[in-house]
């Protein structure tokens, strides 16, 4: 493929924006917003600001690490620059690709539990399973068209959903109850809450994926911190808005009662069967770009580890289609994760790895400050505040689940474990890392030399060279 076809192929920045959103906006709105109800009662709306602005706390260093330091691998690349070559940065390498296997399994499981009442069909163990393989095995074929088709994909859906949520908002903002919106702040309330914050942290946490399609889009040194502001900025203010609409239209024990798929009882209020037609609709469309933007990133991350010796070969290797097989080892533990565990275990071991990497992403920024720039109140205050954020989902998970405590500390653990065995089998370092992205460079320098050498060509001499 010519290199100027390369660079068409790449995603614009509302293509970007798109899929961060397209994440984002997906699992806590629609997939867990009952256990935001039952832990958080009205003070929901208020959940949903604290844990956007410390999202802004990450987003920031994600922001000025991503303009500068330019792979798919994302944060890893950050960490391997502030840490250097160690088991512990290929421990993180190895979580950071698991938090996106979990991550499709969270969407699975929230397409299931949507899809199946919309059909009126009984949600046994054996057709949840088969319709969330499915659904995962639809967006895996997707991934077969490459970059630029997920994004305009992606694109698409994300505009259906949020005009959809619009709807719902604009619809029901008229008949709010004051009463059952109005903050409370006793003990047993704020405890929720900021259980709840632990748990919702995951809302934002989309917004990472940016930095793993930096490869694949254009001017990522300015689109990259653009993508990240404005994907945070549209979802704090659709979560804000629509936990408005919903806690303030429905009952807290009638919320609770519809766990997994709250929201779309949330409209029947002021829509009835309309609304839960509607809102079940944007559920799957908001899930579905979620899981597409999730496997699209999950291969990226699988293919740049594998390409820099972090991860076996396998994953680098084209299979069918021409697909990496990352792709298919991604989809497949993703599947394997949505049958073993719950829709709230899944939600909170996925904040509690991703928390692990934000950790790191912080404390490689504050060494790299000097380097690449960066306010250290700004870092420093983030790393604090999702510290204290991650000790308390650990005690949440030990008080309310156990099942997902051992679970976090398996993933973690056994993070660290491959990461041990791998290493002593292969004795990899990172020096190959280093030349893939001079490589990378010299690729893209040609390519655009490449795109205006050819736009000089007569135009047949460009149609047939």
């Amino acid at each position: 493929m010519p290199l100027h076809s390369k660079q068409r192929n790449k995603m614009g920045l509302w293509q970007v924006i798109a899929l961060a959103v397209g994440t984002m906006v997906g699992a806590s709105i629609f997939s867990i917003f009952g256990l935001g109800a039952r832990l958080a009662g009205p003070n929901l709306p208020l959940v949903f600001v604290l844990s956007g602005s410390i999202a802004l706390l990450v987003a920031y260093s994600y922001a000025t690490l991503g303009s500068r330091i330019i792979s798919d691998a994302g944060p890893i690349e950050f960490i391997l620059k502030g840490l250097g070559d160690g088991i512990l940065t290929g421990a993180l390498s190895i979580l950071f690709w698991l938090t996106y296997v979990v991550s499709i399994a969270l969407f699975a499981k929230g397409f299931a539990s949507y899809l199946l009442p919309l059909l009126d069909i009984p949600a046994t163990s054996f057709v949840s399973s088969v319709t969330e393989a499915s659904v995962v095995l639809v967006f895996l074929v997707l991934g077969f068209l490459g970059s630029s088709a997920v994004g305009k994909a992606e694109l698409v859906i994300v505009v259906i959903k949020l005009s959809i949520l619009g709807l719902f908002v604009v619809l029901g903002i008229w008949s709010i109850k004051p009463y059952l919106v109005t903050p409370v702040f006793t003990a047993t309330a704020l405890t929720g809450s900021v259980n709840a914050i632990a748990i919702f942290f995951l809302s934002y946490m989309g917004f990472g994926l940016v930095t793993n399609a930096s490869e694949h889009m254009h001017n990522p040194q300015k689109n990259v911190p653009r993508a990240i502001y404005l994907s945070i900025l549209i979802v704090s203010i659709v979560y804000i808005l629509v936990s408005l609409v919903a806690v303030g239209n429905l009952t807290l024990p009638d919320l609770i009662k519809a766990e997994d798929n709250a929201l779309a009882v949330a409209a029947e209020p002021f829509l009835g069967q309309t609304g839960f037609l509607l809102i079940s609709l944007g559920a799957l469309f908001s899930i579905a770009s979620a899981l597409n933007a999730t496997l699209f990133g999950g291969a990226n991350v699988a293919y740049a580890l594998a390409r820099d010796g972090e991860l076996p070969r396998a994953f680098n290797r084209k299979l069918w289609f021409g697909s990496n097989e990352g792709l298919y080892f991604t989809a497949a533990l993703g599947i394997a994760f949505a049958l073993m565990f719950n829709l709230n275990g899944i939600a909170s071991i996925t904040s509690g790895v991703f928390m692990v990497i934000y950790l790191f992403v912080l404390f490689s920024h504050w060494k790299l400050k000097k380097q690449y720039g960066g306010n250290p109140l700004i870092i420093a205050t983030g790393f604090v505040v999702v510290a204290i954020v991650f000790l308390l989902l650990l005690k949440y998970q030990w008080d309310t689940d156990r099942g997902s405590f051992y679970g976090t500390c398996i993933v973690l653990g056994g993070s660290l474990l491959l990461e041990i065995i791998y290493r002593g089998i292969t004795r990899r370092d990172f020096i190959q890392r280093e030349l893939t992205l001079l490589k990378k460079g010299e690729e893209d320098l040609k390519g655009e030399l490449d795109k205006d050498f050819s736009m000089l060509l007569p135009h047949q001499q460009r149609r047939n060279p």
